[in-house]
Order: C-alpha cells, then sequence, then structure tokens
C-alpha cells in the first residue's frame, strides 16, 4: 500500500524528489543535543540515511534518503534517544529555534526552549493548524531572525520583548511587536492564546501573517487579548534546572564551521567526543548551520583539537557565514543546485563580500532565510530553453536596515548572478 506523504508530515516526515524515500526532520529544543544523542543519530545516518545528516537553520537535524519502509524503525531509533520529529513538518508547532553569537543567557533561553517543547510538541490542541506555526527565541534583535517568526521572543529587561506574524516564503513580511518585557510565567499562555486566535481564523494553508493581513494589527490585537488566558501568570517550574549547556564562561563558544550544514555522521561522532572532553557532553546546532560548544576551560587547546578533527575551518567556504537549504539536491521543491551555486559565489567574492553574512534558497519557500542576510540569494522561478532544458533564475538581495532585506536584482541566470556579486568588491 502507499504512504500517505500528507499525513505523514506531523511525523516531521516529507517525500524526498526520488520515488520510494522520505526525509524526516528531527526537533532540537534550542538546538541542544547531548553526546551520546549525537552519537545515536550517527548511527541512525549510518543504517537508514546515506551516513550523512543536514543541519538546518532552526536549529534542527534532518535526516534524508531514508526508504519508506524504514521511517517507523527511524522514528522508534530516535524515541529511544528521548528524541521526537512529532510536529517538525506540517500544521504544528515547530522546531523552537534559538540564535545569538556567545549568548551568556544561554542557560534561560535552553529552559525555556525546552519547557515550549514539551508544553506544544504532541499536543493535539495545537496539531492540525491551518499551516506551520515558528517560534523562535533569539539573544537579541541584530540578526533579525525575530522578525520573521509567527512568534519571535527578544530577552528584555526582566522578561521577553514578543513579535509575532512574521514569515518569508513568497510574500514576505516582517512582524510587529505585540508586547514589551512579557515576564516568563506568561509566555505560554500568550503564545496559546495566539494559537487558538490563528486556528479560528486563518484559512487552511495560510501563516499568522495572513491573519494580520486581513483584519489588520489592531484587531487581532484584540482577539489574542480577549481569550481567557492570555494574561494568565503560570507559576515558576519546580524542580531542577531545565538548561544542560554549560553557562557561558570568559573564553566562551566555540564553533565547528559546517558548509552548508552537510555533515557525515562519522564527522558528527567526533564532534560528540570533542563535547564530552571540552563542552560538558553537549553540542549546539546553530541557526548558521554549524556545531557549537560552551567551553568548560581555556580555549587555546580546544580550538587546536577541533581543526585536528577537521573542522578548523581552513577552507574559504568555512570561513565565511552562509546559509544553505538542501535546494535540488535532496528538496522536491529545489530550483537550483544550492551547494554548488554557493561554492562558485563564494569563489567570485571580494573582500567586502566575504565579510558578509550570505543565504541561498533554493526556492521561493526561502528557508535559508535570505531577506534576513547582508546578502541573499533566492531562486525564484525556472525558465525554458530553446532545447527544452530549465534553467533557474535568481533574485538577489540585500540588507542594510532594521527590517527584511530589499531585492537588488530580479530574474538573474546563474552567470548575471556571479557577475552582480564580483562587482559588489
Amino acid at each position: 500500500m502507499a504512504l500517505d506523504w500528507q499525513s505523514l508530515r506531523i511525523e516531521g516526515i516529507y517525500r524526498q524528489p526520488v520515488e520510494g524515500f522520505g526525509m524526516l526532520r528531527i526537533k532540537l529544543p534550542a538546538g541542544v543535543l547531548s553526546a551520546p544523542q549525537a552519537r545515536g543519530i550517527a548511527a541512525i545516518a549510518a543504517s537508514f540515511a546515506r551516513g550523512a545528516l543536514h543541519l538546518t537553520t532552526r536549529g534542527s537535524i534532518e535526516l534524508h534518503w531514508v526508504r519508506e519502509e524504514d521511517l517507523a524503525a527511524v522514528k522508534g531509533s530516535l524515541a529511544a534517544l528521548g528524541l521526537t520529529s512529532r510536529g517538525a513538518c506540517g500544521g504544528a508547532v515547530r522546531g523552537i529555534t534559538c540564535a545569538g553569537r556567545g549568548s551568556v543567557g544561554f542557560p534561560q533561553v535552553e529552559s525555556l526552549a525546552r519547557r515550549l517543547q514539551r508544553q506544544f510538541t504532541g499536543n493535539p490542541r495545537f496539531e492540525r493548524l491551518p499551516k506551520k506555526f515558528k517560534i523562535g527565541i533569539f539573544a537579541d534583535a541584530a540578526d533579525r531572525g525575530h522578525l520573521i517568526q509567527d512568534v519571535g521572543l527578544v530577552p528584555q529587561g526582566s522578561g521577553y520583548d514578543v513579535w509575532i506574524a512574521g514569515g518569508l516564503g513568497r510574500d514576505p513580511q516582517a512582524g510587529f511587536l505585540l508586547e514589551e518585557q512579557v515576564t516568563e510565567g506568561r509566555i505560554i499562555p500568550l503564545i496559546e492564546a495566539i494559537l487558538l486566535v490563528y486556528a479560528a481564523h486563518a484559512p487552511a494553508g495560510k501563516r499568522l501573517k495572513h491573519v494580520v493581513r486581513e483584519m489588520g494589527e489592531g484587531a487581532l490585537r484584540e482577539l489574542i487579548a480577549a481569550q481567557p488566558f492570555a494574561s494568565e501568570e503560570l507559576s515558576p517550574p519546580a524542580g531542577l534546572p531545565d538548561h544542560f549547556v554549560p553557562a557561558l564562561p570568559d573564553f566562551g563558544r566555540l564553533e565547528a564551521p559546517v558548509f552548508g550544514g552537510e555533515l557525515p555522521g562519522d564527522g558528527l561522532v567526533r564532534l560528540a567526543g570533542f563535547a564530552e572532553k571540552w563542552g560538558g557532553g553537549w553540542l549546539l546546532v546553530t541557526a548558521d548551520q554549524n556545531v557549537a560548544f560552551h567551553l568548560t576551560g581555556d580555549d587555546a587547546a580546544p580550538r587546536q583539537e577541533l581543526a585536528t578533527l577537521g573542522f578548523g575551518g581552513e577552507g574559504r567556504a568555512e570561513q565565511i557565514c552562509f546559509r544553505i537549504c538542501p535546494g535540488s539536491h535532496e528538496c522536491r521543491m529545489g530550483l537550483a543546485p544550492t551547494r554548488d551555486l554557493a561554492r562558485q559565489v563564494i569563489a567570485g567574492m571580494g573582500p567586502v563580500a566575504g565579510v558578509a553574512r550570505w543565504a541561498v534558497s533554493g526556492c521561493p519557500n526561502s528557508c535559508a532565510q535570505p531577506q534576513i542576510a547582508d546578502f541573499g540569494i533566492l531562486a525564484s522561478g525556472l525558465v525554458k530553453g530553446d532545447d527544452g532544458s530549465r534553467s533557474p533564475r535568481f533574485q538577489l538581495y540585500r540588507n542594510q536596515a532594521e527590517g527584511l532585506g530589499e531585492v537588488m536584482s530580479s530574474n538573474l541566470s546563474t552567470e548575471e548572478l556571479l557577475d552582480a556579486v564580483r562587482s559588489l568588491g
């Protein structure tokens, strides 16, 4: 019997471009996983996913090329590691992403992310939503990631600024500030109120940004405030701390660069051993598709060891911050081979472009978030040639302000795009 791929989305599963294969996405609260979990994921990849994995721009991990008959076994193997893919795709609350380069407040962020994931993952009240619902926690507003979430949380004073109704895709829209300095005890009730309004007023297939476009910011605020528990204050959680990653010490944070988030399983095993030795046994998948560690000792020796493990960042591709979605390499929606394109772009960059933050998305869904990078590339469509072949066309974004980036050029061929990059200096 053929699989109902649509119904499998709630399990974090999408179809691959080749018949009979699926992609399974693992939710990691705040991008955090333990060294034993990392080894377990690597073993699953070796058995079921061609020995490789993909680190996403939301701090999740994807396993590609899983045979459809193996999907249930992979789900069971993840459960044995204390991990889940439930709600990582489909109309549900997605994985809780976190970002912020070297945030000293990461333990607080990790704790909140874990509570949010427990609250919403597998909760029938918040599944079968009109479309995906994304929550992100950001150490500050500098990276603009809070602007593209359904709910974006930015620590401020004794609480969090709450931004809502952002999103990218074919019609990008920056979110707006709903409330300032919301106490942590109010975060879950307020998000539940937002979700109930969203579920009641958005048509199927539409994000929260559609609701605010239809009714306006003021009306949406009133509907959220009218929910009976929108102002409820929950008691602080009892018990042991929810955070596991060591607090950031003076010598700080170290990242293993992973080009395009494409990491072989044996590389993850090496990083797991490194985490046990230098990072308290914990790894962080970052929004820039790297693996980070909060060091438990001075960084000179671990930095040298990371290089000996093959993560020294010596190559130019690893030195440039470049978020990359799987594109047509592995995604049914992909219009362009994103990793190949990124290497071409990097090879043609001048010194100015080389110190910027880049992103390339293989389709208008904008999974690599090109609109919030310093420079972003988006495959916007295909053009049919005289010989019947199809070639991608691109938009080039630049962001020099606080909001979303603006299109510099449109309908560029690959060569025209590369010429535009070279002209940036």
